[in-house]
């Protein structure tokens, strides 16, 4: 028997039912049938201009069908296909491609300015334009157009094994320099087939595709849905800042599921953009890439009775997801964090000290992954590759386990529990203390709409000081904050700092750009020094 690659999806439900409605976007919408004909055509011109199993092709494509439909493309040539994010600066951009290598970059005609930007400092590979429109910008032109490869032309046959990448995903590195993951079809192939059955996914789904294609949360949307044949709608990323449009789409488009990162659903919530009872249709509300406010899921969960929720955790470097819990009903302490639950089908959860040894039930330790979900490593990167994947230690085990960098804790039900990163646990006047909780009880004051908390160095006694950055209904001044704080936690786990914002800073994923906090307070701090000098 074949083995299933992720393109296979769209093409089998092409098979069974090719009127089906596959993508939606806008105004616009693309059968099945479409889709494949398109995606075929487009992999018979890219074999055709010398693409071979394992050229990567650069992706400068917003989030549309047109993106889809290359992505499909791409993976029926044998290629691997790489997301770039059009609002990145073109000095990342660059990076990025000098690291890829592509053999060629699709593109829309929007682009042309950040390729001609790229263009000045790199030579470039061939540009095509994924619309019918070419693209035009003072130095760079694009060399087909999709009315090249909307004739009638046979899909080329590639089959590639399941364990070929299907695409790298580059996420941010700790020294500047973005770090490419090596994505497998065989990985994605694992955790679609689980999400499937454990959803229940069906054909008659109306499936969110909320985060954009160049965060891995994007690739559940596109793969489990073309695989239950359902509908996938593009949540345009206009959207993304504004709650109450957000709200309507699910409630007009009547979403059977919605996949975000909470960030979204703590602006939805904290907005008032949830009416009681709303969104009838909804069956399946999903988050991951980092915590929900147990405030702000108690919330959804009250005004949404008749919907399931369910709290995904993984990293890139896993696979979308590695395990899950659905919150069985309203939380009753809004202070406890949601479990991240029991791992996916395949995947094996870890909570190791420093020996690499399990800790007892109860104890902190650090978060390891093994299973089917583990990347081979970093794109040319052996030295990052060995620190994070490392040889399974337990007698008898001849796998691999990556390093999460997250502590966790095991509970006696077999729930494991996320306790923060590893470098987000900051000592302070001699006390041990983790910012997460600190998060948790700033998310329950009720005026609050999003908040993070980070540890800047300083001179003295203090060694690191706790930063509060929030954003509030109404004029909340710290002090007040402060003294409401104070009812939950110990003074030495008080903020000694705060920042009133009118929206938290966010990376490209959607979610909150912490080390762009910390340098904030870190500069702020500098030019008090400086004024006091």
């Amino acid at each position: 028997m074949t083995a299933v690659l992720l393109h296979d999806y769209a093409s089998r439900a092409a098979e069974s039912r090719p009127d089906a409605t596959a993508l939606a976007m806008d105004d616009e919408r693309m059968t099945y049938a479409e889709l494949d004909r398109l995606s075929g055509r487009l992999a018979a011109q890219l074999v055709d201009a010398g693409c071979r199993p394992g050229d990567r092709v650069g992706l400068l494509v917003p989030k549309r069908p047109s993106a889809i439909v290359a992505i499909h493309g791409v993976l029926r040539a044998g290629g691997v296909y790489v997301p770039l994010d059009a609002e990145s600066p073109p000095q990342r951009l660059g990076r990025i491609v000098t690291s890829a290598e592509p053999r060629l970059l699709l593109a829309v005609p929007e682009a042309a300015e950040r390729l001609d930007a790229l263009a000045d400092t790199m030579a470039l590979p061939p540009v095509w334009s994924v619309e019918t429109d070419a693209i035009a910008g003072a130095r760079v032109r694009s060399e087909r157009t999709r009315a090249d490869w909307d004739v009638d032309a046979p899909p080329p046959d590639v089959r590639i094994a399941p364990h070929e990448a299907a695409h790298l995903l580059f996420t941010s590195g700790s020294t500047g320099e973005p770090k490419g993951v090596v994505i497998t079809h065989g990985m994605v192939t694992a955790f679609v087939d689980w999400a499937v059955g454990y959803f229940g996914t069906r054909a008659s789904d109306r499936i969110s595709g909320h985060p954009p294609l160049h965060f891995d949360l994007s690739t559940f949307d596109i793969y489990a849905t073309f695989k239950a044949g359902a509908e996938l709608h593009l949540v345009p990323p206009t959207l993304s800042v504004d709650p109450s449009a957000l709200a309507a789409l699910i409630r007009d488009r009547e979403l059977t599921q919605w996949f975000s990162v909470p960030s979204a659903l703590t602006y939805m919530a904290k907005f008032d953009a949830v009416g009681q009872d709303d969104f009838p249709a909804l069956e399946r509300l999903l988050w991951c890439g980092e915590v929900l406010p147990t405030p702000v899921l108690a919330k959804w969960m009250r005004k949404l009775p008749h919907v399931t929720f369910t709290n995904l955790y993984g990293p890139t470097e896993a696979t979308i997801a590695s395990s899950y819990h659905t919150v069985p009903e309203v939380p009753r302490d809004e202070t406890e964090p949601v479990p991240i639950g029991v791992p996916c089908a395949g995947e094996e959860l870890l909570v190791l000290d420093e020996q690499l040894q399990p800790t007892p039930d109860g104890e902190i330790g650090d978060l390891y992954i093994a299973g089917v979900g583990l990347s081979p490593g970093y794109w040319r990167d052996a030295e990052k590759t060995r620190a994070a994947f490392l040889a399974d230690p337990r007698p008898g085990e001849a796998g691999r386990i990556y390093r999460t960098g997250d502590l966790a804790r095991l509970d006696g039900d077999g729930r494991f529990h996320f306790l923060g990163r590893a470098d987000s646990q900051i000592k302070s006047r001699g006390y041990r203390i983790e910012l997460g909780e600190i998060e948790s009880a700033l998310s329950a004051v009720a005026a609050v709409r999003e908040c993070a908390v980070v540890g800047v160095e300083v001179e003295g006694f203090e060694g690191v000081s706790i930063c509060a950055a929030y954003v509030a209904d109404g004029d909340l001044a710290p002090p007040a904050l402060r003294r409401e704080l104070a009812t939950a936690l110990p003074s030495y786990m008080l903020p000694a700092r705060w920042l009133a914002l009118d929206s938290l800073p966010k990376n490209q994923n959607g979610k909150i750009d912490r080390p762009a906090l910390r340098e904030r307070f870190t500069a702020e701090t500098a030019r008090r020094r400086g004024a006091r000098a």
